[in-house]
């Protein structure tokens, strides 16, 4: 989990779960330079160059223009209807503020922004309209732009750019991710994408943990992602239940000791059975039993197609687990991509993620200036 280890450490052994193992190894090492001690002898030191947590969180942060194109893309359908947003701001009239408002706010609504988000943004224009800081059509969009950005910023502690990942910085340690959210949302697909992300783009090696113990080819499909990005499976013993399959996938992470990062699959629930999310609460509990802090991040799959459906699923699962991200799926088939806003808005939990196509790179990290460009682009000159 670090970029610099001593050897010397190396000989040392650990003790993890009650049994000795050795400790953590490092990949792909090169000897340097000794660096200088107190007592005027040198040390060997065996740099790691693939992983490394400030790297992972450095690439996932950066956006290249064919990044922005699959957002924009992605977005079409979104796009398509807020665009009469551009038809009403074209007869901006000062004398006609309430009339204009009124057809922004139905905009906004046929998208899923909701009454309460969208009643926010307009407020905040009327405002800076009766304060003379608004007085153009174009200046309206700028506007509201800059609301619904804010809104989204917010929830990242008010920072521009990506919202990071938690992850454990702690030595010779793995970072634990779990991934929950309602049947049919995409989590399996999205823990294969997140690794594929995590191994081709900063070289973690990842283990993937086939928790979800009620969907009967899962598990299958989960080892398929593994292949595919290079990851590697947990171990499981099939009848085994969710908690105790996640305790021990972390006990053998940490026993393997190169693993950086493990992604947790979960069995998708709707919020509103008790039991199941009772028994995702106890998911969460038993991972920490083996390692404490962990998970470190506890991940929110949102389906973009369900609209503002998805603001009652994230109520329930984050108070259930205290969600850190959302990762919004299949925002390219939906027209409804306002919705997250609006759970945004409510839940202050940043998006992390944006799925927008079926292929391996269409799992976009989020960012809110360009997620709004998406929707609302300027027009052409």
């Amino acid at each position: 989990m670090f970029a610099t280890t001593s050897a010397s450490a190396a000989t040392q052994r650990s003790v993890l779960g009650g049994r000795r193992v050795a400790p953590r190894a490092t990949r792909a090492t090169s000897a340097v330079p000794a660096l200088g001690r107190r007592d005027g002898r040198s040390a060997v030191v065996s740099v790691r160059a693939e992983f490394s947590v400030s790297k992972l969180t450095s690439v996932l942060a950066k956006k290249t223009q064919s990044d922005l194109d699959r957002v924009f893309k992605g977005t079409s359908k979104t796009r398509d209807r807020l665009s009469y947003m551009d038809e009403v701001l074209a007869l901006w009239r000062l004398d006609d503020l309430e009339d204009t408002l009124d057809e922004l706010e139905e905009t906004l609504l046929s998208v899923d922004f909701g009454p309460a988000t969208s009643a926010k943004v307009l407020d905040e224009i009327r405002e800076r309209v009766e304060k003379g800081e608004i007085k153009t059509g174009a200046e309206v969009k700028a506007g509201l732009k800059t609301a619904i950005v804010n809104i989204l910023t917010r929830a990242n502690g008010g920072k521009s750019g990506p919202a990071s990942l938690t992850l454990n910085e702690t030595a010779g340690e793995p970072s634990v991710v779990l991934v929950v959210g309602v049947n049919g949302g995409g989590k399996t697909t999205t823990v294969g994408k997140l690794s594929h992300r995590f191994a081709s783009e900063s070289g973690a090696k990842v283990m993937l943990v086939p928790g979800d113990t009620f969907r009967a080819a899962a598990a299958e499909q989960l080892a398929t992602w593994a292949e595919r990005s290079a990851g590697v499976m947990a171990s499981y013993k099939e009848g085994t239940k969710p908690g105790a399959l996640c305790y021990q996938a972390v006990d053998e992470a940490l026993a393997m000791g190169d693993v950086d990062v493990v992604l947790a699959d979960t069995s998708g629930r709707l919020h509103t059975n008790c039991d199941l999310m009772d028994e995702l609460v106890g998911v969460k509990k038993s991972i920490g039993k083996r390692m404490a802090g962990a998970p470190h991040e506890t991940l929110l799959v949102l389906d973009g197609t369900t609209g503002l459906n998805m603001l009652n699923q994230a109520r329930e699962f984050h108070a259930a687990v205290d969600v850190g991200g959302l990762i919004l799926t299949k925002l390219d088939g939906t027209a409804r991509g306002g919705a997250v806003v609006s759970v945004v808005d409510e839940l202050e939990i940043p998006v992390k993620f944006v799925g927008v196509g079926e292929g391996m790179e269409d799992l976009q990290t989020f960012e809110p200036v360009s997620f709004v460009d998406a929707l609302f682009p300027e027009d052409e000159a």
